[in-house]
């Protein structure tokens, strides 16, 4: 069997992001940062070396490098969280450092989905995470993938399918309680999604207590009704998936979604399982958008 789909790019792409019109000293001033005072001090010393005003900000000891950092997420309209943040997982790396080069990385492949979505007139905009293996990063890469979308200024919701591992409410940080399995036992209602304002316009239906029979309430016709009722509500919808191979929980959420994002880890996953994987989900209908390579 040959793999056919184009994988999706990792490299990263230089992303422009909608940028607040306000200078970082006014920022700074109305978050009360700097005094009027200091901002005309740094504005001197800052034509005097040539240097940015936030980085002159810092060499004089006047604000911390998270207040710039914080300062600079507000300018570019992207939700940060402060290194100080222990509430949420630090996989989060789009959340917390969002100029870092991994964080480019998630938003070059946003940019690809976005495209491909575009180019294809696709309307249902849910993407199942799959790959066959434990191990290999799906739970991180729909993490900030969402993250990446709800910064974009889309409504996104994020739900984990695992069942058997459920690892978005640690990652998270939110009750696992009620979730998924309580919402499809009939047990929960839509109470269940967690909104998080503070990563932008993103949702999180946690997968709730583990349940002996997975398998079969993701099969049910309430599963199909959910979704059929969260595309009217969000724009993207994401689900985290267990390992393809040994179960077929991943092939019955991507069956559902209609699309699936294959992910492989380089020296972990063999080629083998991703083709198998690949051909079962194409034999029942379902299209997988491309393939990404994570580098542990």
């Amino acid at each position: 069997m040959q793999l056919v789909e184009r994988p999706l790019s990792m490299q990263s792409q230089e992303i422009v992001p909608v940028c607040d019109n306000r200078r970082i000293g006014a920022i700074l001033e109305a978050d009360g940062k700097l005094q009027p005072a200091e901002i005309e001090a740094v504005l001197r010393a800052q034509a005097q070396h040539g240097l940015r005003f936030g980085e002159t900000a810092v060499h004089m000891n006047l604000i911390t490098r998270d207040d710039l950092r914080r300062a600079i997420a507000q300018q570019y309209n992207v939700p940060h969280l402060l290194p100080d943040n222990r509430r949420v997982g630090r996989e989060l790396v789009v959340a917390y450092e969002p100029f870092h080069r991994c964080a480019e990385q998630i938003r070059a492949l946003r940019t690809q989905l976005l495209i491909r979505w575009s180019n294809e007139g696709v309307r249902r905009r849910q993407l199942a995470i799959v790959s066959p293996g434990p191990g290999e990063g799906r739970s991180y890469l729909a993490a900030n993938l969402a993250v990446a979308f709800a910064q974009l200024g889309d409504r996104t919701l994020l739900i984990d399918c695992d069942l058997r591992r459920p690892r978005q409410h640690h990652i998270f940080d939110v009750p696992d309680r009620l979730g998924l399995s309580a919402l499809l036992s009939g047990r929960a209602d839509r109470s269940a999604i967690l909104a998080l304002p503070e990563l932008g316009r993103l949702w999180v239906l946690p997968a709730g207590a583990r349940a002996p029979n997975p398998q079969e309430l993701l099969s049910r016709a309430s599963f199909a009704a959910l979704l059929e009722n969260l595309q009217a509500e969000f724009d993207v919808v994401l689900f985290d998936t267990p390992a393809a191979s040994p179960y077929a929980d991943a092939q019955t959420v991507a069956y559902r979604t209609g699309s699936a994002l294959m992910l492989a880890r380089r020296d972990h996953t063999r080629l083998a399982d991703t083709a198998r994987v690949i051909g079962e989900l194409a034999d029942m209908g379902i299209r997988t958008v491309g393939t990404v390579f994570n580098e542990p």
